[in-house]
């Protein structure tokens, strides 16, 4: 096969040298439009796992490039005069230049032929020639663009500004440096790749790089500035500067986030930052594009294997790898581009939130890396958590208590509300008592009800319960009563009204589908059916908004009988309250419909109206959705923080932070924690307490929200569903004994706990 490589990076040439191997005879020539020793770069940073993959792929080069490898462990991150430094992180990197030139040389020694100085011709017909063409010309793909149509390319410039220089400071840890100007905050990506050499990347915010003047600054007075700002850590040293043949402000990038839908088109192939580009603060851009060269390779040359299914294995394989690195770095992007909602926190925590910020990295990996720095971050934790009483033993964050008003809650687990569908005309039955007091005894600090409704016509089914009538009082009476004489935790009854979703069958005879017979009358903001399928409401009258804020007061009065400690108002999906807020279901033209400030006007009445009628002394939450899923369209996260500021000023202690299933078109975008982003944002921008929902199933998932500040509490469903005692088989995992355990339960925890400990040690010994 007569193969061109067009780019000659890392990934072009990897490429060239992995099908020589395969296949001697094969005629591989590589067009580099560069010098041989020219480089745009500085390190390139490795994980142990593709080394391996290099050894196992080509013993040579690896060994080579192994022997150059720089290592450090640990990670310095300099905030407000503090340093804060883990270790056990394991970093490999090595000089981009040396770099090629080991894989430049490997190459000529196998056969590869190599033009430097050559421009390739971004047209078809110019290499007729050749069987196959790969374009690993890099993010600024040449042949990618001229064939856009073919190859659906998705790109994203990002929002921040960066120069990538060197130095020759070299610094004996990976260094995170954060400095505040009097046009904002800069910070520098600092690591040695040599042991004369360190890459050091300075980013900032826009408005900052316009604010210092970089916009108008030639490259030496830039430099000059850069090393100013940064003074302190570069001891004197320069920065250096690979791109002098640009223009000052062209010199400074937006980093491209690329997607590719096609990566073939004809005998064209893409290969690395051509096909998909990964932010170089996780530093994997070099990893994927090798590991492309290396499947693209194995594929072309397996015997039987045609080329077109070679190809679509190549793309379905690889893009699934590209997929979770881009969504790591996707989260480590948004951490850096709103560093402001962080830069309040603590130095402690601020390190804690950059070194988890991608989600590849987890509180329990955290405890693999360096122990005694993550035991250090949990006594911290435990000693500044609301309620805490000066407490400061290291336990996970998720066991540490929390403050509402006068209400202490034992820990940050909270058993979500789940519709049950099992009362009886709205008044809970024995099966409420052994659920809600099952899930009690499991060692969650809060338990919230499931929906209930302040009005029979306000049900969502006919099996919701409700608070409108003195059955209910008493019923709900003689649950919360079991829970505060059996259990350390607190009760929430979460206050709803349907609206146009009512009226509909129980959850597992047909989800959102209409009664059979006897339907009642639905009401909501605007006459917006739920689905085709629904009946449609009636729009509210100001004599119906007089009503429904009676009956919810009505029933906040009822909870306080009802030995309730807390009560949630129900905002979100797609409810009556809901209605108001997303413009998709209202299209009114009064005081209630258009704006926010008018959709709010009404969920705001109601709010205030149960807040006078409720304790102060007690707590108040509000769930609303951060997000209908219907970008631009409907609610957005930057509206979401302002809709919890409006219900912070009226009153609320939390807001419950949930997503979607306000408009049936809805497209969400599920995966673990995929909702924690939006409380996160709340949490930081809105200053308020939020509480994260939404397929959170893992203690690692909890004890990380909590102590990265992304929210307060932690509120876990379908888990509880299954496992009433998952709380208490969490503390037995981490050998917590600080939990209340029912004394009915102690022997059953005690034997959990060794057993779970047991099992640890043999894991651990398997692994050593």
């Amino acid at each position: 096969m007569k193969i061109a490589c067009l780019g000659g990076g890392p990934a072009g040439l990897y490429f060239a040298i992995s099908m020589k191997l395969r296949d001697p005879s094969h005629q591989v020539e590589v067009f580099e439009r560069n010098r041989a020793d020219d480089t745009f770069g500085w390190g390139v940073v490795f994980s142990d796992q593709t080394v391996d993959n290099l050894m196992t792929n080509d013993p040579v080069s690896g060994r080579t490039i192994a022997g150059e490898f720089t290592h450090w462990d640990d990670i310095d991150v300099h905030l407000g005069g503090e340093c804060i430094r883990s270790t056990g992180h394991g970093f490999i990197g090595i000089g981009r230049k040396r770099l090629l030139a080991i894989l430049q040389e490997r190459a000529r020694g196998l056969g590869v032929v190599l033009h430097f100085q050559h421009e390739a011709s971004p047209d078809l017909a110019d290499w007729a020639g050749y069987d196959l063409v790969i374009a690993a010309d890099g993010a600024n793909s040449r042949i990618r663009t001229a064939y856009a149509e073919h190859f659906d390319p998705d790109i994203q410039v990002k929002k921040n500004k960066f120069f990538w220089f060197g130095t020759n400071k070299v610094f004996d840890a990976f260094t995170f440096a954060f400095e505040q100007t009097e046009a904002g905050w800069v910070w520098a990506h600092a690591y040695r790749f040599d042991d004369n050499l360190s890459t050091f990347i300075v980013e900032m915010a826009p408005e900052t790089w316009a604010g210092l003047g970089l916009d108008r600054m030639d490259q030496p007075a830039a430099i000059a500035l850069c090393e100013q700002i940064f003074a302190k850590y570069l001891d004197g040293h320069p920065l250096m500067s690979n791109a002098t043949h640009l223009p000052g402000p062209q010199a400074w990038l937006n980093f491209r986030r690329i997607i590719t839908g096609r990566w073939s088109h004809d005998k064209i192939v893409l290969l690395g930052d051509a096909a998909h580009t990964a932010h170089f603060s996780i530093g994997s851009g070099t990893k994927l594009a090798l590991e492309d060269a290396i499947k693209l390779a194995e594929v072309l040359n397996r015997p039987g294997l045609d080329r077109a299914s070679a190809l679509a294995e190549y793309q379905a394989e690889r893009s699934v790898e590209v997929l979770k690195l881009q969504n790591s770095a996707r989260n480590s992007t948004e951490w850096f581009e709103t560093l402001d909602r962080y830069l309040p926190f603590p130095p402690i925590q601020f390190a804690y939130s950059l070194l988890t910020r991608s989600q590849r990295v987890s509180h329990e990996n955290l405890r693999l890396r360096d122990k005694a720095w993550l035991e250090g971050v949990e006594r911290w934790f435990q000693a500044q958590a609301p309620g805490a009483s000066g407490r400061n033993a290291a336990a996970p964050p998720m066991f540490a208590p929390y403050r509402l008003r006068d209400l202490r809650l034992e820990n940050r687990i909270v058993v979500s509300p789940m519709a049950m569908y099992s009362a009886v005309d709205g008044t809970p039955t024995d099966f409420h008592l052994v659920h809600y007091g099952t899930r009690a005894q499991g060692g969650a600090g809060l338990v919230y009800t499931e929906m209930t409704c302040v009005s029979p016509d306000g049900r969502i089914t006919p099996g919701c319960p409700g608070m409108y009538a003195p059955d209910h009082v008493a019923a709900w009476r003689r649950i919360t009563d079991f829970v505060h004489a059996n259990t350390a935790a607190k009760m929430c009854l979460q206050l709803g009204h349907s609206g146009a979703k009512g009226s509909t069958k129980i959850g597992w005879e047909g989800m959102d589908a209409p009664l059979d017979a006897g339907n009642w009358p639905l009401i909501a903001a605007s006459d917006v059916p739920w689905s085709d399928a629904s009946q449609a409401p009636r729009p509210m009258t100001r004599s119906d908004m007089d009503m429904v804020r009676d009956q919810f007061v009505a029933a906040t009065r009822m909870a306080i009988d009802a030995g309730f400690d807390m009560v949630e108002m129900h905002a979100a999906h797609g409810y009556l309250l809901s209605s108001f807020i997303t413009p998709l279901q209202n299209t009114r033209t009064d005081d209630y419909g258009g704006s926010l400030e008018n959709r709010l006007r009404f969920p705001l009445e109601v709010f205030a109206a149960m807040r006078a009628a409720w304790p102060a002394d007690r707590p108040m939450s509000v769930r609303i959705s951060a997000t209908d899923w219907m970008g631009d369209a409907g609610v957005t996260p930057d509206e979401a923080v302002r809709i919890a500021e409006a219900f912070r000023d009226a009153g609320a202690d939390l807001i419950d932070v949930s997503a979607g299933q306000t408009w049936a078109a809805g497209q969400p975008v599920y995966g673990r924690m995929f909702q924690t982003p939006f409380a996160d944002q709340v949490r930081n921008e809105a200053r308020v307490s939020t509480m994260a929902v939404g397929n959170i199933f893992e203690t690692d998932h909890a004890n990380s929200i909590l102590a990265a500040g992304r929210a307060d509490l932690v509120a876990i469903g379908r888990p509880h569903m299954i496992d009433p005692m998952w709380t208490l088989r969490a503390a037995a995992a981490h050998e917590y004994r600080g939990v209340a355990v029912p004394p009915q339960y102690l022997g059953g925890m005690s034997q959990l706990a060794r057993n779970m400990k047991r099992a640890a040690e043999q894991e651990a010994a398997l692994r050593g």
